[in-house]
C-alpha cells in the first residue's frame, strides 16, 4: 500500500511544479506582450469613411509608432498637419520625395514616375480618381490619398498649397497595421503590392502578429496551469478503490490468539467476571483450585463446606458442632 501512494504523491508533486512553471511562463508572455504592444502601438479611432473599405467609419485601429523617415509608399499613416486641420488624420502614402504623381492614364490608373499602380484596396471601380491631377513631391514630403477617392479630402484638395498638397515626413506619428474593432473587420491590413517595383519598395510588417501570439499563448498557459490543480483533485477522487479493512482478527485491538483462548486468558482491557475460571479449575486435578473466601491455606475444602459430601469416599457431612 505504501508504494502506490508514494508514486501518486510524486506525480502530484511533479504536476504541481509543472503547473506553477506554466503559470509563471504564461504571466511573462502575457504581461510582456501587453507591455511591448503598449510601447510600440497606439490605438486610434477613424471618424470618417475616407479610408473605406480598408478602414470604415468609427473603426478602431492599431498603429505602430514610427519615425517619418521609415515610411514607404503604400503605408497607411496617422499624421498631423496644421494646414489640414492640426488633428490626427489617416491617409495612404502614394508618393515620396522626388516622385511625380499623376492621374489618370488611359486605363484610369494612378501613375508614379510613369508606372501604373494596381490599387485593389480602392472603394470605387474604374478610374482611380474622379478628378485629374498631377504633382511633384518635394524632398522629405509625402503625397497622401484616401482609399475612398470619391469623398476623401486629401492631397488633391491641397494642390494649391505651398508644397503641392504634400505633408512633411516629420508630421507622421504612426503607421496603421491592423483594425481591431469591430470584430467583423478585425485583421491586419493587406500589403500594398502595387508599389513593389518602385525604388525603396514597401515597409516591412511590425511585430504585431508576434505580440498577439505572445498574449494568446500566455493566456492559455495561465488558464491551463491554474486549472490543473482543481482538475487533478477532482479526477483523483474518482475510480479509487475503497480503503482496505483488516480482516485478520490478530489485527483487531484486544484480539486473542488461539492459545490464549484455550487457556481461558482474559483479553487485555477486559475485566473477567468473578468465577469465570472457577468452574474450569474445579473440574481439574485440584492443583491451583480457587478457595472459598475465608478458607485457610492448605486446608481441605471438603471440611469447610457444611452439608456437602466429602471426597475420597466420605459420604456424609461432618457435624458443625
Amino acid at each position: 500500500m505504501g508504494g502506490p501512494r508514494r508514486t501518486s504523491d510524486g506525480r502530484g508533486r511533479r504536476g504541481s511544479v509543472l503547473s506553477g512553471v506554466a503559470v509563471a511562463i504564461g504571466c511573462v508572455l502575457f504581461l510582456g506582450g501587453f507591455v511591448w504592444g503598449a510601447v510600440l502601438y497606439q490605438p486610434y479611432t477613424v471618424p470618417t469613411d475616407s479610408m473605406s473599405p480598408t478602414i470604415g467609419k468609427d473603426d478602431r485601429v492599431l498603429a505602430e509608432r514610427v519615425d517619418g523617415s521609415d515610411v514607404h509608399r503604400g503605408d497607411v499613416v496617422v499624421f498631423r498637419d496644421s494646414v489640414w486641420g492640426d488633428m490626427p488624420m489617416v491617409k495612404r502614402v502614394v508618393g515620396v520625395g522626388g516622385d511625380k504623381i499623376a492621374c489618370c492614364d488611359k486605363q484610369g490608373r494612378l501613375t508614379v514616375n510613369g508606372k501604373a499602380i494596381d490599387e485593389p484596396y480602392l472603394a470605387r471601380e474604374g478610374r482611380a480618381s474622379p478628378t485629374m491631377f498631377s504633382a511633384t513631391v518635394p524632398g522629405d514630403h509625402l503625397f497622401l490619398l484616401g482609399d475612398n477617392r470619391d469623398t476623401s479630402v486629401d492631397s488633391r484638395g491641397h494642390l494649391t498649397d505651398g508644397d503641392q498638397g504634400t505633408v512633411s515626413r516629420d508630421a507622421v506619428d504612426a503607421r496603421v497595421e491592423a483594425v481591431v474593432w469591430p470584430l467583423g473587420a478585425m485583421g491586419t491590413l493587406e500589403e500594398p503590392s502595387g508599389f513593389d517595383g518602385l525604388p525603396g519598395g514597401v515597409s516591412e510588417r511590425g511585430p504585431l502578429t508576434l505580440i498577439t501570439g505572445m498574449v494568446v499563448a500566455g493566456a492559455v498557459l495561465i488558464l491551463g496551469g491554474a486549472a490543473y490543480g482543481p482538475l487533478t483533485r477532482r479526477t483523483s477522487g474518482k475510480g479509487k478503490p475503497p480503503h482496505s479493512v483488516a480482516t485478520s482478527r490478530s489485527a483487531e485491538p484486544g484480539a486473542r490468539s488461539g492459545a490464549e483462548r484455550a487457556a481461558g486468558a482474559v483479553a487485555p482491557g477486559r475485566q473477567g467476571k468473578p468465577g469465570d475460571r472457577l468452574g474450569k479449575a474445579a473440574g481439574g486435578t485440584g492443583h491451583g483450585a480457587a478457595r472459598p473466601p475465608g478458607a485457610a491455606e492448605g486446608a481441605s475444602t471438603d471440611a469447610e463446606v457444611p452439608g456437602r459430601p466429602g471426597r475420597g469416599g466420605k459420604g456424609t457431612a461432618r457435624s458443625s458442632g
